[in-house]
């Protein structure tokens, strides 16, 4: 009787061991759950994590120019004044060039109908105080109605907050070649924009104004991407702009020479004074626009420059 029941014990507890050891081959055979997703964690894509937009990795800005496509609206916004030709030609090459690009867009002719002088930064202001009420839009493009891009591998993305996009990169722009030109075609986040106050409203005449907003973005820490995935770098725009016909208003009166070369901190969306005469859609070519005809207002004692004598 003894014997058999210490031959029971026995089997007992080498099934007992048994089933400790598959107990552990199962432990270390199932996945470490808190590794698997700190990997996935730490394989996620550049985004944004307050909109979860695409937004370009900062440490390669310059050369990540990604074609990548989402559903964000652009508005194209053109500052605007006697340029019918140009703008005939214009709507339509920008509009099949966004759309062969597959870019949902939009296009506005912000065109100053007052006797002052150009304005083109408060023509944006007024185009981005526009295109904001919509609440429609998510990106815009600053665009001069002269310049036409022509080669496809210039991307018209969202850059994401914190980044402009020039597309007219001096590289590239047909005329402007200095380090800090930001003109010509320059994208932005809708919140970008309004963080900057928009553009200076200083800028009566031709020039400068594009500059002052160079410093306004590297002062608020928004950096600039340019296109640097270009393949040929030769006729990669069409200036339209014939010289000849259209002299540029470079008058200097006042002391306008001295202070557009200053730091703008005051002027911008925040002050930006004008009255909408009227909203037309337009069609060119099957190519859709809307005109917006403004009427600048003039702060004389800031800015006499508006009117030079």
């Amino acid at each position: 009787m003894g014997f058999r029941r210490f031959k029971t014990q026995k089997w007992l507890w080498i099934f007992a061991l048994l089933f400790f050891v598959l107990l552990y081959l199962l432990a270390i055979s199932l996945p470490n759950v808190n590794s698997e997703k700190s990997n996935h964690f730490s394989d996620s894509c550049e985004c944004s994590p307050t909109t979860g937009k695409h937004q370009l990795p900062a440490e390669n800005a310059e050369n990540e120019i990604s074609d990548h496509h989402n559903n964000n609206r652009l508005a194209v916004i053109v500052p605007f004044r006697d340029r019918f030709q140009e703008l005939i030609e214009f709507v339509p090459h920008i509009h099949k060039f966004l759309s062969n690009q597959s870019v949902l867009h939009d296009i506005f002719i912000i065109n100053q109908s007052d006797n002052f002088r150009f304005n083109r930064a408060s023509l944006i202001n007024v185009g981005f105080v526009h295109i904001s009420l919509l609440e429609k839009f998510d990106y815009i493009a600053m665009h001069d109605v002269d310049l036409l891009p022509v080669n496809p591998q210039l991307k018209y993305v969202n850059p994401g907050d914190g980044f402009a996009l020039h597309i007219a990169s001096p590289k590239l722009h047909p005329k402007y070649h200095y380090e800090t030109f930001v003109g010509g075609i320059l994208i932005l986040t809708i919140g970008d924009f309004k963080k900057l106050n928009g553009l200076s409203n200083k800028y009566w005449g031709w020039g400068l104004e594009d500059d002052e907003f160079f410093h306004r973005m590297k002062q608020s820490g928004i950096k600039v991407l340019r296109p640097d995935n270009i393949t040929e770098k030769e006729n990669c725009f069409r200036h339209v702009h014939d010289s000849k016909k259209r002299v540029r208003d470079q008058q200097k009166c006042y002391d306008q020479k001295t202070a557009s070369r200053k730091r703008d901190r005051i002027t911008g969306l925040s002050d930006l004074s004008y009255r909408i005469d009227s909203i037309s859609s337009l069609q060119i070519d099957t190519a859709p626009a809307t005109l917006v005809n403004v009427f600048l207002d003039c702060n004389k004692t800031l800015t006499p420059w508006c009117s030079c004598p």
